[in-house]
């Protein structure tokens, strides 16, 4: 039943999204991972899920953190992440369908353990998240600092730190992110190989 209640919510958030945010809102990792994740649910793979818990795992329990931080009103915003949550000037729907934030970590947490880690995850990822940066880079307006590629932190920005700076991102990002996250997953939940009746 999770399936059909997960590709409804997609269904609804692609086209609200597409009009309100524009289509370079679907290059941030986090819909991404919804999307991806979504797509592994249905073919059951393993590897997909993988990548996905190891690219977005910590960012993602890092926004519900500072979600219910700000919720519970103890002061001051987590990195800009969540600032957009408790913005008045849009409307509460809008935000609402944010909050897939809250289910993503979970779900992954809870299918990665089901199927097993996939080893190859951290370098499919690394390769993916690279993708994403140069088309987020490229295609999009420093404005929106998609994924963090055109300056620091989640906070519009009018003057783009070139070249350097989406360098440091493209290191940074798998050595601070996704390898601590690929042990961590290793720890609890990794298998060598798919087993019997298991994923790909």
């Amino acid at each position: 039943m999770y399936k059909g209640v997960y590709t409804a919510f997609v269904a609804v958030l692609i086209p609200v999204y597409w009009m309100h945010h524009g289509p370079e809102n679907f290059l941030w990792f986090s819909d991404i991972a919804l999307f991806a994740t979504l797509i592994a649910v249905w073919i059951e793979n393993r590897l997909l899920v993988s990548m996905m818990a190891v690219g977005v795992l910590l960012p993602e329990i890092a926004w519900c953190a500072g979600f219910f931080v700000q919720l519970l009103g103890s002061g001051g915003w987590f990195l800009g992440a969540v600032e957009y949550m408790f913005d008045p000037r849009l409307p509460a729907w809008l935000r609402a369908l944010s909050l897939f934030h809250l289910g993503l970590p979970p779900l992954l947490i809870v299918l990665v353990r089901r199927w097993g880690y996939d080893r190859r995850a951290l370098v499919a990822q690394t390769l993916l998240a690279w993708a994403v940066m140069l088309l987020a880079y490229f295609l999009t307006h420093p404005s929106g600092n998609v994924n963090w590629v055109h300056g620091w932190g989640y906070r519009a920005t009018d003057t783009p730190k070139g070249l350097p700076h989406l360098a440091c991102v493209m290191i940074g990002l798998p050595v601070l992110i996704f390898l601590p996250t690929h042990g961590i997953l290793i720890f609890f939940f990794g298998r060598s190989r798919a087993h019997a009746g298991q994923p790909a």
